[in-house]
């Protein structure tokens, strides 16, 4: 990568300055140097393989193997928990290297008088990926910080209002929920999923929640779920959901960037999004989406205003953040997009069924999530049958981490019970999810 580093930029206006040449001149020149878009690395597919499906590329694994060479790996364990946060590529990272230098030399006179911009900028990018318009996102920390600020500024509830949520949901949400219900003094209803379950199912269960709660006024749903990947059919509930009057909140942290999809596919009210998971940005984006003529039913974050209901900006209020972080978004959406959203997706959905078609096969396992294709994704879970209180789970995370070199995580909330997470990445190789497989068959 032929890219003139910031710090080279800062030496000739070190030597500038030690000239005397301490003016506005020097001043322009530094805040010219900050705007600089450096050219961006990306993947680039061979022409043997531009024309084949995403599915016939997922196993081409001597594609995936220089698409890893992007990557800095760790060694000495097969890391198979991805979901906490993503990796950056070479690339986006030493954009990030570069953007945090800046900001550190310019500090107020970058921040004061640029960085607005380039933050109008980044969102804009996000919302181009998205599929939605500059004026319905905003750039957050995470989806935790977007969805609780949509779930604690809903302002629409009447008596006898009932709020909906599901097991399957992230449990700080899960909880934030109950506790809109108690200050709200309106219902909580938590509806059950199967831990197998296929699209069919889940659109049944929810619309039979509707049914027996007439009264529900906001429901959070949730595109993929972190515990254990499975997709819910998000348009078709929406779809059941709006036909009674029920407001949506979706919870897309773990699925932008897993699955290949725009917003207004979700057809939702709102929406959080992570970055940092499978976009690869540095740690700390997020975004927040709201659905043009949304607002009215989202008040402001305390103290900000918005009389027109039109200022998407006005429903957060990150302060001051981690501007090399929000200056790298460009760079990410860049290199995640060079790779193909689809081409992500199905390779990861390949990993996942190598571990699966093998765990399925053993008595003692149980693989929970999607029974089909349409409800499965690149993440996926199981467990020891009958085995599934946290000791359970956090037993069986340390047999595979100590005696055969995996590292998982578990996960918590599943009515049926915990399970172990198992969650690859693209540049994880067949020959490592063999790990554990073979870790499956010993146990």
């Amino acid at each position: 990568m032929s890219v003139e580093p910031e710090h080279l930029n800062r030496r000739r206006m070190l030597k500038a300055l030690a000239g005397g040449a301490l003016g506005s001149l020097a001043a322009s020149q530094l805040v010219h140097a900050s705007s600089e878009v450096a050219p961006l690395i990306t993947v680039t597919i061979p022409p043997r393989l531009k024309n084949i499906s995403p599915e016939l590329l997922a196993k081409d694994e001597s594609f995936w193997a220089q698409v890893a060479l992007n990557y800095d790996k760790a060694r000495g364990i097969v890391n198979l928990e991805h979901g906490y946060w993503g990796k950056m590529s070479r690339q986006v990272q030493q954009v990030f290297i570069e953007k945090t230098e800046m900001v550190n030399t310019q500090l107020s006179v970058y921040g004061r008088k640029h960085f607005s911009n380039d933050l109008k900028n980044s969102a804009h990018k996000i919302a181009q990926a998205l599929g939605a318009d500059s004026d319905e996102v905003v750039i957050t920390r995470n989806a935790t910080e977007s969805i609780h600020n949509l779930m604690r500024q809903y302002n629409d509830f009447n008596a006898n209002d009932t709020v909906l949520f599901a097991d399957i949901d992230y449990p700080s949400f899960k909880e934030t929920m109950r506790w809109l219900a108690k200050t709200q003094h309106v219902k909580p209803v938590e509806v059950t999923l199967p831990a197998q379950t296929n699209q069919a199912e889940i659109l049944n269960l929810y619309i039979t929640a509707f049914d027996e709660n007439p009264n529900v006024k906001l429901m959070l749903l949730t595109h993929v779920s972190n515990q254990h990947g499975l997709i819910l059919p998000v348009a078709d509930v929406a779809k059941a959901a709006k036909a009674r009057g029920i407001d949506v909140i979706c919870d897309c942290a773990q699925s932008w960037g897993l699955l290949d999809f725009n917003i207004a596919e979700l057809n939702v009210d709102w929406a959080g999004f992570n970055l940092h998971k499978w976009i690869g940005s540095p740690v700390g984006v997020g975004a927040l989406y709201m659905k043009k003529g949304t607002l009215d039913k989202i008040s402001p974050y305390p103290g900000e205003t918005d009389s027109t209901n039109k200022l998407v900006y006005k429903r957060v209020h990150t302060a001051t953040s981690n501007f090399a972080s929000i200056l790298t978004i460009p760079a990410a959406l860049d290199f995640h997009q060079s790779i193909g959203a689809a081409n992500k997706e199905a390779r990861l959905r390949y990993l996942r069924n190598l571990w699966v078609e093998e765990a399925k096969k053993l008595p003692n396992i149980e693989v929970l999530g999607g029974e089909d294709d349409a409800s499965s994704t690149g993440m996926g879970a199981f467990r020891i049958k009958g085995k599934v209180s946290l000791e359970d789970a956090k037993t069986l995370q340390q047999r595979l981490e100590n005696e055969f070199n995996v590292f998982t995580v578990v996960r918590v909330g599943l009515a049926s019970g915990c399970c172990i997470r198992v969650t690859p990445q693209i540049f994880i190789s067949a020959e490592e999810m063999k790990q554990l497989t073979l870790a499956l068959k010993s146990l």
